[in-house]
């Protein structure tokens, strides 16, 4: 008798340890982004933003009693091995959510897994329709579409002075770079002006001096460039040698002017910003009081002042996923999946709420609607315009 007393009693005491441990164990969220290759700076601005989040998050006691812990996959700047970073995540390490992966190149090939496994992905840069009108229930994005960027700049083109009368593009030769020229050709379309010629570039390309003196003897007097940070520099650098007398606007928010002013000199000077975040004025924000907070903990790091208009991302991205977690009250994929359409944060870029957005019924992706500011470079400082 004493025997099975003394069983039972251990038994209980092991499954209250186990119970114990279940709810030390943290919560995984899977990030994959691009830390080393072609745009490995604005992947690394983007992890180093999700990693504040992840602090700040814990400090306040994570989610649902236990901590979280992202586990994060470098997708070297290329789509083959972003599909092998999400892999990895759901099958070896069993995330239950990702955040990812920068490119729209990169999410595009990451989404079939994404139904194949029936894991949900908080896209917090890409911008390619094709992203949420293909159908993908598990994607949900809080970065703005080519299309809205556009259509949020077309409101704007009666405050440039000089007006805009003829424009070309340069678009790094991806789903990012082509979906961003396209929206902006037709909203430029629309407002009856000219649209000059388009180029494209290779994303490892740094010989940019064929497209740029095609660009020159096309008449045009704007140049929208679509790439990341470190493209855009040989662009304003090249131009300024080829005495290009387009004003030169970029698109997607990853510019990062701060350092293009490092790193392009003069040449950067006169060139024009769309961001999702401004940091230099977090009062322009809706939520100032967020924005303030996340520019306060990135300095407390020490980290770049240039990487906080991409790393707001990586915030804004973990903050959604935390509470959609929080809403779902257990860390499951389904359970996260269908709690993220609840889910509302009042995020760096603004209030982030999901909207169904593209797809048969049934099948929609969740598209939050972003703000969009733009910033010029003025005697070697961001300004507003």
């Amino acid at each position: 008798m004493l025997r099975k007393s003394s069983t039972i009693l251990a038994l209980t005491l092991a499954a209250f340890a186990a119970g114990d441990a279940a709810a030390q164990e943290a919560i995984k969220i899977g990030v994959t982004q691009p830390l080393t290759g072609a745009v490995a700076a604005s992947g690394n601005y983007v992890t180093n933003g999700a990693r504040i989040a992840e602090e700040a998050i814990n400090r306040q006691g994570g989610v649902l009693g236990r901590k979280i812990q992202l586990i994060i996959e470098d997708n070297k700047s290329n789509p083959k091995e972003a599909v092998a970073t999400a892999e990895k995540l759901i099958v070896r390490d069993k995330v239950p959510v990702m955040m990812g992966a920068w490119s729209s190149t990169y999410t595009l090939a990451i989404m079939p897994k994404l139904i194949e496994y029936g894991v949900p992905m908080l896209v917090e840069t890409s911008s390619s329709g094709k992203i949420t009108t293909s159908g993908n229930p598990w994607i949900f994005r809080i970065s703005p579409t080519s299309e809205m960027e556009a259509q949020v700049f077309g409101g704007k083109l009666d405050e440039f002075k000089p007006a805009i009368k003829k424009a070309d593009f340069l678009a790094v030769n991806n789903d990012f770079g082509r979906g961003a020229s396209d929206e902006f050709r037709k909203m430029l379309d629309g407002k009856k002006v000219t649209v000059g010629i388009t180029e494209v570039m290779d994303p490892a390309a740094t010989d940019l001096s064929a497209q740029l003196a095609k660009i020159k003897q096309s008449g045009g007097d704007t140049l929208f460039v679509t790439s990341g940070v470190e493209q855009i520099t040989l662009v304003l650098k090249q131009a300024a040698e080829q005495r290009l007398a387009h004003r030169i606007i970029t698109t997607g928010g990853s510019s990062s002017p701060d350092q293009l002013i490092a790193q392009a000199g003069a040449a950067a000077n006169g060139s024009q910003h769309i961001l999702f975040f401004a940091p230099w004025f977090p009062e322009m924000a809706s939520n100032a009081d967020v924005a303030r907070a996340f520019v306060d903990e990135w300095k407390k790091k020490n980290y770049e002042f240039a990487g906080l208009t991409e790393g707001f991302r990586g915030w804004d991205g973990i903050h959604t996923i935390v509470e959609a977690i929080k809403i779902a009250g257990k860390a499951e994929p389904k359970a996260i999946q269908e709690a993220l359409w609840k889910t509302k944060v009042k995020g760096v870029n603004g209030n982030i709420a999901f909207i169904k957005h593209g797809g048969p019924a049934g099948q929609e992706s969740g598209q939050s609607v972003p703000n969009v500011y733009i910033v010029q470079i003025k005697d070697g400082k961001v300004a507003k315009p």
